[in-house]
């Protein structure tokens, strides 16, 4: 930009050569130029000619947004009058057409600078597998630097520790991959679970399993590599530090890391755990009834119990400071695998989810709720006989208490796979082996695939007999077949969201249609009415 003296007169002919210009800004070398060129007795033609050569300097060293005014005020100047006005009006448009010309380059210009989506999501999916390459390859080096007699305790406290937390992130996981189906079909899964509109999405539930998957994974390597380096105490820090910052992180109060959903979270576990507190009259009138959120939610935590278990294991050597020691060894110790804390903890989801069926017996007073509540207390006598074996002579276990485990883990396998398919599912026609007659039955998810209902049936079969191996604190000795069972129960559970959600859903629309369909004849008995008593009192 330029500008000239104050005392610079505004005749008509021009400026007079003797009234010095100043210049200020970018483009000042090429306004001197004009300046100093000038002659005594100026004229029109001679001044154009000398102020297209510097508009030139001034377009190539600047840009247009920074100079035009100036070049404007010295051409209307040189100029002057009438001739100088139509030469400001003329090249503002002109200055206008160029940056009209010039915004869409850079925004084409910028767009070729920015990176594709695909291509930045193939650069982290790039990241994330050589993040997994140097975990493992670190991992697997430290634990070869240790002594085969110590190389096998060290590995199940490891387990023992990082166990509850991989479990949990396979299960983010695949609770991400149901919310994905459930957002490609007609299932809406906020209504049923009535949720807000803020609630996290598939692609969220994602982010936060990536999130474990980075955290979780590098904590245990970070304990694997100090362990093996002598560095006992950071090493015991890893999981401690770990399992206090994601307490942190559920409770922190303030309106980051998806607070509404955190508190979705809590509130419904606490339900959980308290599902009779309204049996007082006092408080019947402030507890709401029971909502299908609650039931679900008991249900995941059923297929859980084995995080639930080491999670108390776990805290246990924490509190006792005996993370990354072998003081734990001795399995009749407070945080063995003999102590009695551990079938406690199995059997809690079992007996959340059986009080909540007492407790909704007791809101609809329906028989359902009581064969229910007998499906889940089948679940306490396959825990507790099994925990007995290291209680009781061998004698004792092998002629009277190890017949009843079987006899209670048969009936609760059976009974527990009858009630999927028939009650959580409701596919009334299992009875006829698998011959699906009635069409309303499928799942419009998976209408027309029937070797998915063979493949889920089956499996959930399977599965569930699997299942009382994990729930057995007597067989849990090889700590990688443990961990198996419990990833597959979680994938059997994943399967299972599917068919129990959508059948919610379907019961909700039946619903409604049935109150439309009520409150139509409703309103036509009232207009029948009516006419009829118009009809009395003409």
């Amino acid at each position: 930009r330029c500008h000239y003296n104050s005392s610079c007169s505004q005749s008509m002919n021009g400026c007079p050569p003797e009234q010095y210009w100043h210049t200020a800004g970018r483009g000042s070398s090429a306004v001197d130029m004009v300046t100093r060129t000038l002659p005594a007795a100026i004229t029109p033609a001679l001044a154009l000619d000398t102020l297209n050569s510097a508009i030139h300097e001034l377009e190539a060293n600047s840009p247009v947004s920074s100079s035009s005014s100036g070049i404007i005020r010295l051409q209307s100047c040189l100029l002057g009058g009438e001739q100088g006005n139509g030469a400001e009006e003329g090249f503002s448009h002109s200055i206008e057409a160029d940056n009209l010309k010039i915004l869409p380059m850079s925004l084409s210009a910028a767009a070729a600078i920015m990176p594709s989506p695909i291509l930045l999501w193939r650069f982290k999916v790039l990241l994330f597998f050589l993040w997994g390459f140097f975990c493992c390859k670190i991992g697997w080096s430290s634990v070869m630097r240790m002594s085969a007699n110590l190389r096998d305790l060290f590995l199940y406290e490891v387990f023992l520790y990082y166990n509850p937390l991989l479990l949990v992130t396979f299960a983010v996981w695949l609770w991400g991959s149901n919310l994905w189906v459930f957002s490609q079909s007609t299932v809406s899964y906020a209504k049923i679970f009535d949720l807000d509109q803020n609630h996290l999405n598939h692609r969220e539930i994602w982010k936060v399993a990536m999130w474990m998957t980075i955290v979780v994974p590098s904590s245990m390597t970070a304990y694997l590599y100090l362990y093996s380096h002598g560095e006992v105490s950071l090493a015991a820090s890893q999981p401690v530090l770990l399992y206090c910052a994601v307490a942190m992180l559920l409770i922190f109060p303030f309106d980051i890391f998806y607070l509404s959903s955190r508190y979705f979270l809590l509130r419904t576990l606490w339900r959980i755990v308290f599902p009779l507190q309204a049996s007082s009259h006092l408080l019947w009138c402030c507890i709401a009834a029971i909502t299908f959120a609650d039931f679900f939610l008991a249900d995941i935590l059923t297929s859980m119990s084995k995080v639930f278990s080491d999670l108390e294991r776990s805290v246990c050597r924490m509190v006792h400071r005996q993370v990354a020691t072998i003081a734990w060894f001795e399995a009749d110790s407070i945080c063995g695998s003999h102590s009695v804390a551990i079938p406690l903890v199995l059997v809690l989801p079992y007996l959340f989810r059986l009080f909540q069926c007492l407790r909704q017996y007791k809101d609809t007073r329906e028989r359902t709720s009581l064969f229910n509540a007998l499906k889940y207390s089948t679940a306490v006598p396959v825990i507790f006989l099994s925990a007995l074996k290291y209680h009781v002579f061998p004698e004792r276990w092998t002629n009277f208490y190890r017949p009843l485990w079987l006899l209670s883990s048969v009936l609760n396998s059976l009974y527990s796979f009858y009630w999927d398919v028939t009650r959580d599912w409701d596919l009334s026609g299992f009875t006829r082996i698998f011959k699906f007659n009635r069409p309303s039955i499928w799942s419009y998810i998976l209408h027309g695939r029937k070797w998915v209902y063979f493949w889920v049936i089956g499996s959930n079969l399977i599965l569930r007999c699997t299942w009382t191996y994990k729930l057995s604190a007597h067989l849990r000795h090889n700590y990688l077949t443990v961990f198996a069972i419990a990833a597959l129960e979680i994938f059997r559970r994943f399967q299972w969201v599917f068919f129990r959600v959508e059948n919610e859903w379907n019961k909700m629309n039946s619903k409604s249609t049935t109150q439309i369909s009520m409150s139509e004849m409703s309103a036509e008995e009232e207009k029948l009415k009516l006419l009829a008593s118009s009809d009395h009192n003409v």
